[in-house]
């Protein structure tokens, strides 16, 4: 139903089988509220000892801590333990997803896509692309997780450009009298609701002729404005674009000694239209820890008269003005120390995005000290919480359009790293599936 050069493959899941609490089983990615441990000691006592991907992931709360590599040997066990006990049964075909949150559905496709078109290099021309910087750093942790798995699970959205709705929107027309249910539940800590359904054969067929025609190197010159020839992109990277380099660096590095059919040459991601009107895209702020200088003379020191300072008297002042702020001074807010909120402006800024300004000056400070570590925040709240505490500093983003992304996927490139997330924390992709990792 496809070829080798589509990109992507019809998948074989892994799903919890009856009798397993979902309400339990179901955990949100990994790399969320990792500047709050408490709420994954929440979780923790929510699941207690039932069966669960909580012990199946390495929440990055807790990277670099002490017990690191015993914890991922747990994990590893803990993977094999469930295969040998029948925790799972085996789905072939794709699935059709509805995560229901805040009075919003999102409506997603789980596929396998060809590791062998994904490069996430700055300059990659790849049919599956990355929409931000990858930060080669974060890998290793994520790979020594992944090397020697016997499961992979999955919080890796991954966007299609389908404006006329060809792809996903008919799997929700055919839910009612063509999908067989798998799963449904309630997801914990305010996550929604999920449930996942089986795509019957035909419907598949069409689903992935409508990839197909996406694909069209004539169709996508016509879209982007780019010259005909040029190498077209059908699946962007919207969350988990860490995970999906973390599988292809693994894949990079094992394909010469287990041959191209492996299963580790696949990576099982969930499919969203851009054009869900369910599919927000949210700024990743910025957290830093152990500041010991004045951030705002250090912007001061860094960009003289072009930028200005102005206090104001709550967040929410602050937000407004940074989400109004008219044009071309590029705008930020500032959290810190304690309850003292700036808008930070910045005129003939060295980006057309403001993380693509600051991201630079954050790492600088770290450098020279004025600062020990920076955190990627997911959410307002959580930003205007955190950044009150002694030592830190939050600096409050703008996001970026995501009508925009594409576009300027396609002709600059991905975006400084950590630009944007597709929701708040809670709406992020909680653990369901699985996939085999091993023949």
């Amino acid at each position: 139903m496809q070829g080798s050069h589509s990109g992507f493959r019809l998948p074989r899941i892994c799903l919890p089988r009856s009798g397993i609490d979902l309400k339990k089983w179901a955990v949100i990615a990994c790399d969320q509220h990792t500047a709050e441990p408490d709420y994954w000691e929440r979780v923790a006592q929510e699941v207690g000892d039932a069966p669960s991907t909580l012990h199946l992931i390495y929440p990055e709360v807790y990277l670099g801590a002490p017990d690191a590599a015993a914890r991922i040997a747990r994990i590893q066990q803990t993977m094999r333990r469930y295969l040998d006990e029948g925790a799972f049964v085996e789905h072939t075909g794709p699935v059709y997803v509805q995560r229901t949150v805040d009075g919003r559905t999102r409506h997603g496709l789980m596929l396998e896509l060809d590791l062998e078109h994904y490069d996430y290099s700055a300059h990659s021309t790849s049919l599956i692309r990355p929409t931000e910087g990858t930060m080669v750093a974060r890998l290793a942790p994520r790979i020594e997780v992944r090397r020697g798995a016997a499961l992979e699970l999955p919080h890796i959205l991954v966007l299609i450009d389908d404006p006329a709705h060809t792809v996903i929107a008919p799997l929700a027309a055919a839910r009612r009298h063509a999908l067989t249910p798998l799963y449904e539940t309630d997801l914990m800590a305010g996550g929604g609701h999920v449930a996942g359904f089986a795509v019957d054969e035909a419907t598949s067929r069409r689903a992935v002729q409508s990839l197909a025609a996406l694909a069209d190197p004539q169709q996508f010159a016509a879209r982007y404005d780019v010259r005909a020839g040029a190498p077209p992109m059908l699946f962007a990277m919207g969350d988990g674009n860490h995970s999906l380099a973390t599988a292809k660096a693994i894949w990079d590095g094992a394909k010469a000694s287990v041959g191209m059919d492996h299963p580790s040459r696949f990576a099982l991601v969930e499919v969203v239209n851009i054009h869900d009107p369910a599919l927000d895209f949210a700024p990743i702020h910025r957290l830093l820890f152990g500041v010991t200088v004045d951030v705002r003379q250090a912007l001061v020191r860094r960009f003289g008269a072009r930028v200005s300072c102005t206090d104001v008297p709550s967040a929410a002042a602050m937000r407004e003005r940074v989400a109004s702020a008219p044009g071309p001074r590029q705008a930020a807010g500032l959290i810190g120390p304690g309850a003292r909120f700036s808008v930070i402006e910045i005129a003939d800024p060295p980006s057309t995005l403001a993380v693509g300004t600051w991201q630079p000056f954050i790492d600088g400070l770290i450098e020279q000290g004025g600062a020990r570590e920076v955190d990627y925040v997911h959410g307002d709240a959580a930003l205007e919480r955190l950044a009150q505490q002694d030592g830190h500093v939050g600096v409050h983003l703008a996001g970026i359009g995501k009508s925009e992304l594409m576009r300027r996927v396609v002709h600059e490139g991905p975006t400084p790293r950590k630009t944007f997330s597709m929701g708040e924390a809670h709406e992020k992709r909680y653990y369901m599936e699985a996939r085999r990792l091993a023949p």
